[in-house]
This record gives C-alpha cells, sequence and structure tokens, in this order.
C-alpha cells in the first residue's frame, strides 16, 4: 500500500461540522498534518487556537488554519463541509440552490492550491453537489466524491448490533442511493458475521429479526439525523468522525470498502448521478463496486433514488 508521507488534509468550513472533522482528524492522528479554512476569519482562527491548545494530547499531527485559502496549499484531501443550513420553510431544492452557488465559486479557488487532492464533499445535498461540482471541475470521478451514506451505514450497524447483542463491527450491512428521503437498506447482502440477517437468533433467546422490524429500523436511520437536529441544533460528532474515517482509507491507501457517493457511469442502468454504494477508498479515490448485486425490489429503490437526484440536478443546471 503506498501510504502518503508527511500528509496533509484541508477541512473546508468551520462551522459545526468542519471543525468536529477537523477535531476528529487531529485526535485520530488521520493525518500529519490538518488544516482548517473558512472565509469567516474570527470564527476559523478562534476554532484553530482552540484544537491548536490540545495538541500537546494529540501525538503527531499539527493544526493551522484560516481565512486564506493558501492554508490548503498542498493538500493531498480535501473535505468540503462549507455551507448554509437548512432554515424552516426552506426546501431541499431551495437550499441546493444556495450550497451549489457557494461550491462553484470555490471549487477553481481550491484546485489552485491543492490541484492533486481528492475532494470529498460532506456539504447538503452532497449527491447533486458533487455531481455539480464534478462537471464544474471535470475532475476524474474518482476524485470527487462525497461521504454519502458512510454515516447512515454507521447507525445502521449500530441499531443492528443493539438489537442482536453483538458488536457493531460484527454487522455487514449498507445504506445505499441517495445520502437522504430516498436511501434504502441494501438487506438482501446484509448479514451478521456470516449469517444472513433474517437467519441471526440473538443470543438472549429474543425474537428473530422480521422484514417490517428491519424496514422500521431502515426508517429510524433515515430519520436519525432530524432527531438529534431537533435536539441539539447540528449533527456533527458522528459526521466528523465518519469523515475521518473516509480520509484515512485515502491517505493510507487501505482500498477499504465504503458506501461513499461517486457520479456513476453504466452502474446498474445509473449514469450521471452521484448515490452511494459500495466502493473501494484508496490513495486514488474512490472506485464503485460493479459487481453490488440488488434484489429486483432493491434495484426498483435505486433507480427511483437516482431519479430523485437527477431531477433536482437538473433544476440546477
Amino acid at each position: 500500500m503506498a501510504v502518503i508521507e508527511n500528509s496533509k488534509v484541508t477541512v473546508v468550513g468551520a462551522g459545526s461540522v468542519g471543525s468536529s472533522a477537523a477535531y476528529a482528524c487531529l485526535i485520530r492522528g488521520s493525518a500529519r498534518h490538518v488544516a482548517l479554512y473558512d472565509i469567516a476569519t474570527e470564527k476559523v482562527e478562534a476554532e484553530v487556537l482552540d484544537l491548536a491548545h490540545g495538541t500537546q494530547f494529540t501525538g503527531s499531527s499539527d493544526i493551522v488554519g484560516g481565512s486564506d485559502v493558501s492554508v490548503a496549499e498542498g493538500s493531498h484531501v480535501v473535505v468540503i463541509t462549507a455551507g448554509a443550513k437548512q432554515n424552516p420553510g426552506q426546501t431541499r431544492i431551495e437550499l441546493a440552490e444556495v450550497n451549489a452557488g457557494i461550491i462553484r465559486s470555490m471549487m477553481p479557488q481550491l484546485l489552485e492550491v491543492a490541484p492533486n487532492a481528492i475532494y470529498v464533499l460532506v456539504t447538503n445535498p452532497c449527491d447533486v453537489l458533487t455531481v455539480l461540482a464534478q462537471e464544474a471541475t471535470d475532475l476524474p470521478l474518482e476524485r470527487i466524491f462525497a461521504s454519502g451514506t458512510v454515516l447512515d451505514t454507521s447507525r445502521l450497524r449500530w441499531l443492528l448490533a443493539q438489537r442482536a447483542g453483538v458488536s457493531t463491527s460484527s454487522v455487514h450491512a449498507y445504506i445505499v442511493g441517495e445520502h437522504g428521503d430516498t436511501e434504502f437498506a441494501l438487506w438482501s447482502a446484509a448479514t451478521i458475521g456470516t449469517v444472513p440477517i433474517l437467519d441471526w437468533r440473538p443470543a438472549d433467546g429474543s425474537a428473530p429479526f422480521t422484514p417490517g422490524e428491519l424496514d422500521e429500523i431502515a426508517v429510524d436511520v433515515r430519520d436519525a439525523a432530524y432527531k438529534v437536529i431537533q435536539g441539539k441544533g447540528a449533527t456533527n460528532y458522528a459526521i466528523g468522525l465518519s469523515s475521518a474515517r473516509i480520509v484515512e482509507a485515502i491517505l493510507n491507501d487501505e482500498h477499504a470498502v465504503m458506501p461513499v457517493s461517486t457520479v456513476l457511469h453504466d452502474f446498474h442502468g445509473v449514469d450521471g448521478v452521484a448515490l452511494s454504494v459500495p466502493s473501494i477508498v484508496s490513495a486514488t479515490g474512490a472506485a464503485p463496486i460493479r459487481e453490488t448485486s440488488f434484489s429486483p425490489k432493491e434495484l426498483e429503490l435505486f433507480r427511483h433514488s437516482a431519479d430523485a437526484l437527477l431531477k433536482v440536478a437538473d433544476s440546477l443546471r
């Protein structure tokens, strides 16, 4: 594996998500150098100072940052979290219009200082923005992708593990499609250890999973962010950790399988739309696993998700 030496990650956006991603990268040692960039000078300088004060306890990583895009110079990975939050009464398309403008104006500046970086979009709606950002930059498809359903998949595995009485790492299941309302669980491939999910028998003698219960769990995963936002105003810790994990898979050239969202080309009949599917994440970026199988019902859901996102993307072109 071609581990990147003297690695650098830049997180764009010093809001709750960006600051949490930078913090996660710092404490996990995801990269040798961590940078935080935001146009809000006072905010980003305060966040960097707060993070820097703790570097005695974080190992070998260091943190820099500021409101000049030059802080991203030489980055191997750029994680983009900058964007507007969805306001009460604002539609997802309206939010997409605002954030699409931000991404379009920002990408040329970032490419100028980090022309060889892998770009990971976290800003929502991340799937649509990935398509628009790729079109605006003409970057190779593998070098610009979204965090997609990596966090949703973690939420799914946690819920299944709690119910099954096993560790989260022993659950093998994925959320795929849109990072949003049309996402769905790939139940046909879900296992606990090597046991298909519907065949699992909990050790405590409780009832096995039923298709109806699995549907309810998938809904809980889809709506999890709403519950967190209602209680504390934003989701930040888990998305920060999942972003750091993606960074590590790139910088360590892990060839890790993760459900990130790339612009798909002739993938089960889907073309030109960014959707999350199990993909190999390495130093060259993300490559969808084309052999991923779907049941007939799952394929229908996948194409429905693609159609929904295509309409949004078309409305923003």
